[in-house]
């Protein structure tokens, strides 16, 4: 009785989880150079209003970094028969990347604050 089951079908619920980790990791890496770009269309916004993406971008790589962590495990449970092994790894790595992008673009926003403020104490 040669039956697949649900078992052995070879699509899991650990791919699906690697790649959401992979979208939400390439929209993590994408948010900030997206609001970069988007300011440069309307006069209302200037280039700091761009800030108001940087919690989306932390949260979408923080988000990416979970979703690979959940997918992984389930890879190395079933011996690598699923997959998706790779596929976490590189949502990781996305999301490791657009936590970076986020913390890069707040500590820019944070020496310009800075800068502002010393220059309004003279």
């Amino acid at each position: 009785m040669a039956v697949r089951t649900s078992s052995n079908s070879g699509a899991g619920s650990g791919t699906g989880a690697a790649w959401a980790s992979v979208v939400a990791g390439v929209a993590s890496v994408a948010t900030m150079p997206l609001a970069v770009y988007l300011t440069r269309f309307d006069d209302a916004y200037e280039l700091l209003d761009a800030a108001f993406a940087i919690p989306v971008g932390a949260a979408l790589g923080v988000v990416a970094i979970v979703l690979s962590r959940n997918a992984r495990p389930r890879s190395a449970l079933s011996l690598g028969r699923v997959g998706g092994g790779g596929v976490a790894r590189a949502g990781r790595i996305l999301g490791i990347v657009g936590v970076c992008i986020a913390l890069a673009a707040l500590v820019s926003v944070a020496v310009y604050g800075l800068l502002e403020y010393a220059g309004t104490r003279d």
